[in-house]
């Protein structure tokens, strides 16, 4: 189903509400706390490093040559983390996005999503959405990196806890410019967006 369409019948079926009460075991031995990263396959390694450093702003960690790893590999960091994505080389097209839907990095502000928007322009980086997501309601920026992958700036996902509900369909409030996102948040994020300095208006 398209973007901008809020199935609520369809999500109250039985096959779904099923699917979404699906619990996990409680007697589990650990328990996962984070995405601790991502390895992409890509054409061109040096290509992609400099994408990941001089337009993302990714650190080089560390780098496997061709006798190490076939392609070669690099080691990509975010934050405190060794790494969070690697890349490896040798592949021989680029992504026709089958496997992997997409990857979604997280900023500390709505001002950096509106300020990586403007910079991934001004980069002339294929841009593929922007605004509210529905589900998770998080205000973000989806784009292309240069073997097609799709990558995801954003901010303010919803935050639920062990023993609580996800936020209701009928709150999402898709959108599908920041400014518009700001603008109408739902319920709870308006706050968050008054902390930043923004004042946005209720939805109506």
């Amino acid at each position: 189903m398209p973007r901008g369409v809020v199935d609520i019948e369809g999500i109250n079926t039985p096959e779904v509400q099923g699917l979404l009460n699906t619990k996990s075991p409680a007697d589990l031995p650990f328990e996962i706390k984070k995405l601790g990263h991502m390895v992409l396959f890509v054409t061109d390694l040096k290509r992609s490093i400099e994408f990941y450093t001089q337009i993302l702003g990714m650190r080089v960690s560390d780098i496997y040559p061709e006798t190490m790893m076939k392609g070669g590999m690099a080691f990509m960091r975010f934050n405190n983390d060794h790494h969070g994505i690697g890349l490896v080389g040798g592949m021989a097209a680029e992504s026709k996005n089958k496997e992997l839907h997409h990857l979604a990095f997280e900023v500390d502000t709505v001002a950096e999503v509106l300020r990586s928007r403007d910079h991934l322009k001004k980069h002339n980086v294929k841009i593929d959405f922007e605004g509210r997501r529905r589900a998770g309601a998080q205000i973000a920026v989806e784009f292309r990196d240069p073997d097609n992958h799709v990558l995801e700036i954003f901010w303010g996902l919803d935050k639920v806890g062990v023993q609580d509900k996800a936020r209701p369909p009928q709150e999402w409030c898709e959108e599908f410019t920041i400014e518009d996102a700001i603008n109408n948040p739902p319920p709870g994020q308006d706050e968050l967006l008054r902390r930043e300095g923004f004042n946005p208006r209720k939805p109506s």
